[in-house]
């Protein structure tokens, strides 16, 4: 299996999981100020909260999401 592969299996299985407990995702790229690509994910839950994380990889930004929500309890 390819990294590309493997990454894409943890975007859905991190999505999937955010789902199961009620939050929903989405991802957007976007060039910064110094001409390279940025990940900018957000996700918002049934309580009300609401987590925007920025990385410079797709995965990273998804796996830091995922950090974030499940030390918060969510």
């Amino acid at each position: 299996m390819s990294d590309r592969s493997i990454a894409r299996e943890v975007l859905r299985e991190v999505a999937g999981d955010l789902s199961k407990v009620d939050w929903n995702c989405g991802c957007v790229s976007a060039i910064d100020s110094n001409g390279r690509t940025i990940w900018i994910v957000d996700a918002h839950g049934g309580d009300g909260k609401r987590f925007i994380v920025r990385a410079d990889e797709k995965l990273t930004a998804f796996l830091e999401l995922e950090s974030g929500i499940r030390s918060c309890g969510g």
